[in-house]
């Protein structure tokens, strides 16, 4: 007796129902085992994170044509009067300090900066957030998968933990150096240089920074005539 066409379509289904749960467990999962589904997410690690900026440091400067920059007389040191400069006045004092520091060591005696003649190089701190911090995410994330087998109905759940802590925001300082001759008021040199941090980074306080990006801005000084711009 030939079998009826509603017995074939119930064999057909089931045999097709085996196959798809055969194959959903035999699909690799995290460390190697089954799993129950490629295209799901948990157990795996976390995305990778894109490439930071922290830490890189750009720098230009600018030698006018026919400057004359004498590294052996007097010169001043002051803030640079702009809108957009730090506010914190004890910050703005420790990078002053910084740039007079190179500025002696090329071979400057210090000046008042209340003196009526001679170069004053001008100073501005610039800061700004790069990129903002990182969301809080929860510890504890996961999934639940489902098929069916010949031998009936599976379930599996998939858990990821995570205890890294989110990042603090990318700040970026901008140091502003200009030296510009008083009686005329004509800009001789100038020159920036810029780092990015991360917030709260004990590594690089106002100090550290300031140092730094003192000791890259001034490399060589005065230079060449015409532009100059580094990146590290």
């Amino acid at each position: 007796m030939l079998p009826s066409r509603s017995s074939l379509l119930t064999l057909a289904t089931v045999v097709v129902l085996a196959t798809t749960g055969t194959a959903l467990m035999a699909q690799p999962g995290p460390w190697g085992r089954s799993g129950w589904d490629d295209s799901s997410d948990w157990g795996r690690a976390s995305p990778r994170r894109a490439p930071s900026l922290e830490g890189r440091i750009e720098v230009a400067r600018f030698r006018a044509d026919g400057a004359s920059l004498d590294p052996s007389g007097p010169i001043a040191v002051g803030p640079m009067p702009s809108e957009e400069a730090n506010s914190d006045q004890r910050t703005n004092a420790t990078f002053e300090a910084a740039v007079e520091s190179k500025l002696l060591a090329s071979g400057y005696a210090a000046s008042a900066s209340d003196a009526k003649d001679g170069p004053i190089a001008e100073v501005r701190v610039v800061r700004s957030e790069a990129a903002p911090a990182e969301e809080k995410r929860k510890p504890l994330s996961g999934e639940m998968s489902m098929g069916v087998s010949n031998h009936g109905p599976m379930f599996g759940l998939g858990l990821r933990y995570d205890a890294t802590k989110p990042r603090r925001a990318l700040v970026s300082t901008r140091l502003e150096t200009r030296i510009r001759d008083r009686a005329s008021g004509a800009v001789l040199w100038e020159g920036r240089a810029e780092i990015v941090t991360r917030e709260g980074d004990d590594k690089w306080d106002d100090q550290a920074i300031a140092d730094k990006l003192a000791k890259v801005l001034f490399e060589g000084f005065p230079g060449k005539t015409g532009e100059q711009t580094v990146k590290r």
